[in-house]
């Protein structure tokens, strides 16, 4: 059965928290490796708002564009599309604020493993030229949610990411017959606490060290992120070693991208805070 009884007309409120709480809901059962099918949810919706299946699947598309903004988790099999109404921005913002867990999400609690530590690694990604402007509703919704801020904060995930590459660096030694240097890595964060301005210290299979720096997200590679002070220093004072290697889809199908110094040439580093004190 069709339902395009509303064909070219602007979504309500009601209807877009509707497609949103779906959309979170499959989100959540993918993250968990949950089975479902889309098009039981897209029927569900269907029949609860009146909407055609095409207009409920780009929908669907909609919603992953912002997710993709905010640095957030997204499905799959719905690839994002940028021609949203406004109206989408409040709709997701109701959902986040109503179900703030949403927003912070957690990395899995199982430690991620790979059968080949090299497929893991991709390249950088491209800069936009020019960089896409924002809508002003998404640049609100975008720091409201700050998906940089987020991240920093967020212990689990940093940690998971720090495991993962742990366990990559020692699988690759192994790969590599050292696995003398592989028991020699160490959790230099963990191990010592933040402030080294490195997570791990590595080897490469001569033997030289590699003082890693580890960025994870559960979004995509170009969300932003933070680099303290020390880190940016260390990666000056230590550019021969130092490597920093931004974990991406974390929650999802994990990836790396490294990053070598000197970081202006690859970054653009915008300054966010300042040290104050009575003068």
């Amino acid at each position: 059965m069709a339902y395009d009884s509303k064909a070219g007309s602007d979504w309500t409120d009601d209807e877009l928290d509707v497609i949103v709480a779906d959309y979170f809901s499959m989100l959540g059962q993918e993250l968990a490796r949950h089975p479902y099918v889309k098009s039981h949810h897209n029927a569900a919706v269907a029949g609860a708002i009146g909407r055609s299946r095409g207009s409920i699947e780009f929908k669907y598309q909609n919603i992953s564009a912002v997710l993709h903004e905010l640095g957030l988790p997204w499905i799959f099999g719905y690839k994002p599309a940028v021609n949203f109404q406004n109206a989408l921005f409040d709709a997701i913002d109701r959902h986040l604020t109503g179900n703030r867990d949403e927003a912070y999400r957690q990395a899995p609690t199982r430690v991620l493993h790979v059968a080949e530590p090299q497929s893991v690694f991709v390249p950088m990604p491209q800069a936009e030229d020019p960089p896409s402007k924002r809508s002003a509703g998404l640049e609100r919704l975008v720091r409201k949610f700050d998906p940089v801020e987020r991240d920093f904060r967020n212990r689990e995930l940093g940690k998971g990411g720090e495991q993962f590459v742990l366990d990559i660096e020692r699988q690759r030694l192994i790969d590599q017959d050292r696995s003398d240097l592989a028991r020699k890595i160490r959790w230099v964060s963990m191990e010592d606490g933040d402030g080294a301005g490195y997570d791990i210290l590595s080897f490469e299979p001569t033997g030289t060290e590699m003082l890693i720096e580890v960025k994870t997200a559960n979004g995509a590679a170009k969300t932003p992120f933070f680099l303290t002070r020390t880190e940016v220093e260390v990666a000056e004072e230590r550019k021969d070693a130092w490597q920093l290697y931004r974990v991406h889809r974390f929650a999802q199908t994990p990836q790396i991208f490294t990053v070598n110094p000197p970081l202006a040439a690859a970054l653009r580093l915008d300054p966010e805070s300042w040290r104050a004190a009575i003068r």
